[in-house]
């Protein structure tokens, strides 16, 4: 197994695409860290799948836009498996509005999550790197957006945005220490945040119109790459953006 005696922490592991990299990054060996923030029940689902695995898990509740619980979060880790060696900040949300009516709250919601977030977990786990002298692995969900406009969704373009700049700059940061970061680019992929879209035949006609292979992606197509990225295998990328996506970034058209 490609990640047996490492430990991974998973923000919003509890549901969709964190899920799936929480249950496929144990059956490739590695012990889980499952960050939630609401969902606790989901959160035990996916700590009885990585049992069934044949690893462990850890639940930890923590709100991502508090630096104090993200500390707590890193240090639960370590104090329960002696270390952490992947973060795979997952974690992040959307809010929809036209430019003039987005408000302060729904600003700071999704920057928070999606970019403060980001910064601080990989600040903390890269403290316990360099203490450790652990040639870790940061692995970010990104989106197509990092680089693809979405109109009416521009905070969470902006939070995008910004991870994809986090990685390219860390990536030379944290070179020299033999730290890797990189960003994992999902486009339009079949989870619960995309109920109302699976569910109407015209919508879903629209979307995967706009993508040359046809369909929605599953997590599991994510959860593949991110593996990969974990493993030694990508012990030589750093810095880059893997877009998952069928092909839409290259040939999206807004309707």
């Amino acid at each position: 197994m490609k990640l047996e005696e490492k430990v991974a922490i998973v923000t919003g592991g509890s549901g969709g695409i964190g899920q799936s990299i929480c249950q496929r990054l144990a059956q490739e060996g590695a012990k889980i860290v499952i960050d939630y923030h609401t969902h606790s029940e989901a959160a035990e689902k996916v700590k009885q799948k990585i049992e069934q695995a044949g690893s462990e898990g850890l639940i930890v509740q923590a709100d991502l836009s508090k630096v104090d619980q993200i500390d707590n979060l890193v240090e639960q880790s370590i104090d329960r498996f002696g270390k952490v060696d992947i973060l795979v900040n997952n974690a992040g949300l959307e809010k929809r509005a036209d430019f003039w009516d987005v408000t302060e709250a729904d600003y700071d919601l999704v920057l928070n999550l999606n970019l403060k977030a980001v910064f601080f977990a990989t600040q903390a786990v890269v403290k316990h790197f360099r203490a450790t002298n652990n040639q870790g692995k940061i692995i970010n969900i990104s989106s197509v957006h990092e680089e693809l406009p979405f109109p009416h969704f521009t905070s969470y373009c902006a939070s995008k945005g910004g991870v994809k700049m986090i990685t390219r700059n860390l990536s030379v940061e944290l070179g020299p220490l033999g730290i890797t970061i990189n960003n994992v680019a999902p486009g339009a992929i079949a989870t619960p945040i995309n109920h109302d879209l699976l569910n109407n035949a015209e919508l879903l006609k629209k979307v995967t119109n706009n993508i040359p292979l046809g369909r929605m992606g599953e997590p599991e197509d994510v959860s593949g790459l991110v593996a990969f990225l974990a493993s030694d295998e990508a012990r030589y990328i750093t810095g880059s953006t893997f877009y998952v996506d069928g092909g839409l970034l290259w040939n999206y058209q807004e309707q």
